[in-house]
């Protein structure tokens, strides 16, 4: 790991061979993606700095993460990312961190139905749990970020959650000088900014990888499944349990947006995706969690209304509640899956296989 110790490897007359950042001629002969360009000159030359890449192995029946091409992952970037993660300085009153929120324990989400912010005031939807994120491809349960990054502005300035401004933030980080060299390991930069803030955040935020399950370890004939689970995968993955549809690949979501039958039309207290569209026909839509670690993630739903996942199995047992947006996926609307005692207790057995326990407790 390269902790603000570069090598030369051209120098030029300008910088008199100083060691401290490299001078490289040929700027664009330079293509490792650990090696990045802070200043280009006249003449041709570079300054450059050295990261430490962290490589991501794909899991699994996943795609390749994605990535944005300014943002490559480095060691430094992440321990970056989770230090500030984990310090309320992003807060009005420096007393709120991003894990105030995202609990560890609780796979990066919040035990209670409703996270409260720095001014004692409680928001209106549910925590979403931090599992897999580099696999998403929108963020918040309506879809308003398209990004990490740009999920990542939203908490600071958001009055109900820290209540601060990026100003205030960047001015509290630039007189620490412990994070002015843990940026300039990380990006370069002498000077620290919110755009170099939610980079890192980000980057912290897509090592957040839950791929070692007992279903995983099952799947890579490492153990084998109970018979309950081995029942409850088989009725997730049927037309009896109605689960695949939404929840399926080894992701456990499909990146989209349903409305699952909470409530009828004429009570939609939140309009989920439409905020985002503007679209009627996408009242109540709400993004699809993963269901990885479900066991620790509860309690459920865009607004926390279920409290175990007993409860979540009984309101589609019992069939929803229909509306003009409701998804024709949920084809057993009012019917319900008349799944017996049993069959709904192996139906959580296998949702419990999909904890991984040293995810929440190793990081």
């Amino acid at each position: 790991m390269y902790k603000g110790v570069y090598k030369i490897i051209i120098c030029t007359l300008l910088f008199s061979c100083q060691e401290d950042l490299p001078i490289i001629q040929g700027c664009t002969d330079i293509n490792a993606s650990n090696w990045i360009s802070v200043a280009n000159f006249d003449d041709g030359s570079c300054i450059y700095y050295q990261t430490t890449p962290y490589q991501i192995i794909t899991p699994f029946g996943f795609p390749d993460m994605i990535v944005p091409v300014n943002n490559q992952l480095t060691v430094e970037g992440i321990e970056l990312g989770k230090k500030i993660f984990n310090d309320p300085i992003l807060s009005a009153n420096n007393t709120l961190s991003c894990s105030g929120c995202h609990i560890k324990t609780n796979s990066f989400t919040n035990n209670t139905r409703f996270s409260t912010g720095v001014d004692n005031i409680e928001g209106s939807r549910n925590a979403s749990a931090l599992i897999n994120l580099g696999w998403n491809t929108s963020f918040n349960w309506d879809g308003s970020a398209n990004t990490l990054e740009e999920q990542a502005f939203e908490p600071v300035i958001n009055p109900i959650e820290m209540h601060d401004t990026w100003v205030n933030v960047e001015n509290k980080l630039n007189n620490d000088i412990t994070y002015i060299n843990l940026f300039k390991n990380a990006f370069g930069i002498d000077y620290i900014d919110s755009n170099h803030i939610v980079k890192a955040l980000a980057q912290f935020e897509r090592t957040l990888i839950s791929v070692n399950s007992k279903y995983d370890k099952w799947r890579r004939q490492e153990l084998q499944l109970n018979s309950s689970e081995l029942n409850g995968f088989a009725i997730f993955n049927s037309e009896k349990g109605d689960c695949f549809h939404c929840h399926g690949t080894e992701m456990f979501m499909d990146n989209s947006f349903h409305n699952n039958g909470l409530d009828p039309g004429f009570k939609f207290d939140d309009l989920g995706l439409a905020y985002v569209t503007g679209d009627p026909l996408d009242n109540a839509k709400f993004k699809t969690p993963t269901l990885r670690n479900i066991e620790y993630s509860g309690p459920y739903m865009h607004d926390g209304r279920f409290s175990t996942l007993e409860e979540v199995i009984e309101h589609y047992n019992s069939g929803g509640i229909y509306s003009n947006t409701v998804d024709p996926l949920m084809k057993k609307i009012g019917v319900g899956l008349q799944l017996t005692n049993s069959e709904k207790q192996d139906l959580i057995n296998f949702l419990k296989s999909l904890s991984e326990p040293d995810f929440i407790n190793n990081l």
